[in-house]
């Protein structure tokens, strides 16, 4: 179950849900997309926390990617395509192919720097099996 601050930031920035019959759809109507992996708030309570971030990002970066919210009952099923290691996690994409991911919460300059490297990145080559090796948040140039 999604919390209060997610329905309201969905519903407040007309942010789609995407399951597994849309998510194609949108990620090809987009050049530049963000999927927020939200998983349990109850469990993952910064999930709330990137709910109030994630629109103030949009806005920063004033169109660059389109924002959908990965819906909760097929969140398990999608994160086995787009490897990340912890909730929540901010998934970024261009037309379909995967570029990285943020995950929990960062400090706002972080998050800056982060999305500008990603939106300008090549995009990763991601296995259908196995564990790939993902550059971090950590592992950014200061």
């Amino acid at each position: 179950m999604s919390s209060e601050l997610i329905r309201q930031m969905i519903e407040q920035n007309s942010y789609p849900v995407l399951t597994e019959s849309t998510l194609e759809a949108f990620l090809k109507l987009n050049e530049h997309s963000v999927l927020f992996f939200t998983e349990d708030p109850k469990q993952y309570p910064e999930s709330n926390d990137v709910a109030v971030i994630l629109p103030e990002l949009a806005t920063y970066f004033k169109g660059r990617f389109q924002v959908a919210v990965i819906d909760r009952e097929v969140e398990h099923r999608l994160h086995r395509r787009f490897p990340f290691d912890s909730w929540p996690a901010l998934v970024f994409m261009q037309r379909g192919n995967y570029l990285g991911a943020i995950t929990r919460v960062q400090d706002w300059v972080d998050y800056l720097r982060e999305i500008e490297r990603l939106l300008n990145a090549a995009p990763l080559h991601i296995r259908d099996v196995g564990f790939p090796i993902v550059p971090s948040l950590a592992a950014a140039p200061q």
